[in-house]
């Protein structure tokens, strides 16, 4: 899928200033970590409280890995979210089974078959590509090699892991991604985000974009 503007989503939010920064830069998306293992982890009703006081037109995701349906539920029920993200070994009729659209990350690190992914999860919005292992957290800070994407998969596709705002640039022109994701990239440390940081990546997007129409 060709596109003129890369999306930004900043995933592992948790401070209400860090959501203000990200809306005042006009990043598309925020993503929420309901994992509890993850030290990005908010819990649901925290989640909900900083979703209330964001505006109109910004994508709310909420992302698990490997959670039972009723946890999933709960977090949904609480947040609301617009679009689920899913990180574990969870299946196609899983993943579609709450009635939201959906995400879902292919461990890069681990055999990367996109295409095998793509077939199985064929309702999915987007595939996200990640720097982790299967089996693994995202949000580690690992970039993968990302000459190993293969082409042609029929899904958008999300770039992810390791990114920062010294290396988005080239990976948008790599592989020419419908969004790019980041956590770690553009924090001080795990659950706070900087804002320059966060300012620098969205320029870095944004040049890159330049270059690519």
């Amino acid at each position: 899928m060709p596109v003129s503007r890369t999306r930004i989503k900043f995933c592992g939010i948790r401070r209400a200033a860090d959501a203000a920064a990200a809306i005042d830069l006009g990043v598309d998306a925020l993503g929420f970590v309901m994992v509890p293992a993850s030290r990005r982890y908010l819990a649901p009703d925290r989640a909900a409280a900083l979703r209330a006081r964001l505006p109109p037109l910004v994508t709310v995701v909420a992302l698990f890995m490997d959670a039972d349906p009723a946890t999933v539920q709960l977090a949904i029920d609480a947040l609301q979210p617009d679009l689920l993200q899913f990180h574990g070994s969870e299946d196609a009729g899983f993943c579609a089974g709450f009635g939201l659209p959906y995400v879902k990350a292919v461990a890069m690190r681990g055999d990367g078959d996109l295409r095998r992914v793509a077939r199985q999860h064929r309702q999915a919005g987007a595939l996200l590509l990640d720097g982790h292992a299967p089996g693994e957290m995202g949000g580690s800070g690992k970039a993968f090699d990302w000459s190993t994407v293969v082409r042609g998969v029929a899904r958008p596709l999300i770039l992810a892991g390791g990114l920062t705002p010294g290396n988005v640039g080239r990976g948008i022109r790599a592989l020419r991604p419908y969004a790019v994701d980041v956590s770690s990239g553009i924090e001080s440390r795990p659950g706070v985000k900087d804002a320059a940081k966060m300012r620098a990546f969205v320029e870095a997007v944004r040049r890159a974009d330049r270059h690519r129409r």
